[in-house]
């Protein structure tokens, strides 16, 4: 530990001139910020940031909480709403953001940017740095800085495309083609998988489909508009393609996901995210290596549309040390920072620049996929009660799935659904 801290110090030596003076409290000599932060990857490169920067600042030390996901919107909602000002540094799921700032509750980072009297860095990639703006525009007061650039990514099996003549698939009826061939060829492999649980599962492997195929959920002025043609087309398309994944699809997770994949059961998985394939180039862990290739989802009506997973880390309105606060959140989500975190953990980065590193490339090929992907991505939908959304869609979609209802009925009912639950 003590030697990877001393090497982030030196990698961090012609940062801590742009970070260091004038930031702090007056008059605080010692300021302890408490982080409510994820566990897993995310906690270990926010520790790494912590350590690294205590190094540089020792009068400012660091409590990191790494919670589960469902811990940490639940603490951190409890304390913002009572003001209590526990933490100093929040991450954010990017569907709950909306949440948190229609009521107010997070520093308005436009303002402490002016009072530091500098700018905001122009290589965040433009669609994280939105997700913490509100309103959700280009424009909009920004209220949180991307930490993790998670997208969706769509991987398929090069060798296999070769041996039937195959092109990478640019759209979503060239994949149905490629699964089709390749199924009826390989009667040892299933063409297609995806995760097919209710829930936020399936709803998150349909959605890049949905709106591909030029479906919304809801309109400009906030009409539920999913029960639309366009919509029905992607579903339809959807369960054409479920035909050929494997028997009881609709009870995968992302672990039988990344077993088809890594033990080449699957010739496509249209749902990978970063953090499944990390091994894919593995030998030990991986009997496809050389032979998977990783890209963005294909288009079809409309581009390339595929699901941004962003966590934001913001400052609490009521932290008593928004300074400090805002001094460690540039360090955190700085150029640096951000390429050690990548390199050291797989941290998926929010800037540019990092994902144009050889470096980088070389240990995660599918990095210009995946900064592509960035580029592209769509937002969930910016509602406060997108977990009911998602909840009522995912169900519906699942029923679809195991032919319990229609494609038609499974819309009525979720267009049915979400309006009730929006009123």
């Amino acid at each position: 530990m003590k030697k990877r801290i001393a090497m982030l110090c030196f990698l961090f030596s012609t940062v801590g001139l742009l970070f260091a003076g004038g930031t702090q409290e007056s008059g605080e000599k010692e300021i302890k910020l408490t982080i409510a932060g994820r566990d897993g990857a995310y906690g270990e490169a926010m520790q790494m940031a912590a350590d690294a920067y205590h190094e540089k600042h020792p009068e400012v030390s660091f409590e990191v909480l790494k919670l589960s996901g469902s811990s940490l919107f639940e603490k951190t909602v409890i304390d913002m709403r009572s003001e209590t000002g526990t933490y100093d540094v929040i991450l954010i799921d990017d569907p709950n953001a909306t949440q948190f700032l229609e009521v107010n509750w997070l520093a308005n980072l436009d303002e402490l940017y002016k009072q530091a009297g500098v700018s905001i860095d122009s290589d965040f990639i433009e669609p994280t740095l939105r997700l913490g703006r509100y309103p959700y525009t280009a424009n909009g007061t920004l209220y949180a800085l991307p930490f993790a650039g998670n997208v969706e990514l769509f991987a398929y099996r090069t060798d296999l495309f070769a041996k039937y003549g195959l092109q990478e698939p640019q759209t979503w009826s060239q994949v149905l083609t490629a699964v089709k061939t390749i199924d009826k060829n390989e009667p040892s492999l299933d063409g297609v998988v995806f995760r097919g649980v209710k829930g936020n599962p399936i709803v998150t492997g349909f959605l890049p489909i949905f709106w591909a195929f030029g479906g919304k959920i809801l309109d400009a002025d906030g009409n539920v508009t999913i029960n639309s043609p366009e919509g029905l087309n992607a579903l339809h398309y959807f369960l054409e393609l479920s035909k050929y994944a494997p028997e009881g699809v609709s009870m995968y997770q992302s672990a039988q996901v990344k077993d088809a994949i890594y033990s080449g059961k699957a010739a496509i998985a249209t749902e990978v995210w970063p953090g499944w394939i990390g091994d894919l180039e593995n030998p030990e862990k991986s009997s496809v290596v050389g032979k998977v290739k990783v890209i963005k989802h294909p288009g079809e009506v409309e581009k390339s549309s595929p699901m941004i997973g962003v966590w934001l880390a913001g400052i609490p309105k009521a932290s008593k040390h928004q300074q400090a606060a805002f001094d460690f959140l540039r360090f955190l989500t700085s150029y640096d920072m951000q390429v050690a975190m990548s390199d050291s953990v797989g941290l998926p980065p929010t800037r540019s620049e990092v994902y144009k590193l050889a470096s980088q490339q070389a240990k995660y090929p599918w990095y210009p996929a995946q900064l592509d992907a960035l580029r592209s991505g769509v937002a969930r939908t910016r509602t406060t009660k997108w977990k009911e959304v998602e909840d009522q869609l995912g169900t519906v979609l699942q029923f679809a799935l195991m032919g319990n209802i229609s494609a038609e009925q499974a819309l009525a009912e979720a267009e049915k659904g979400i309006t009730n639950i929006l009123k």
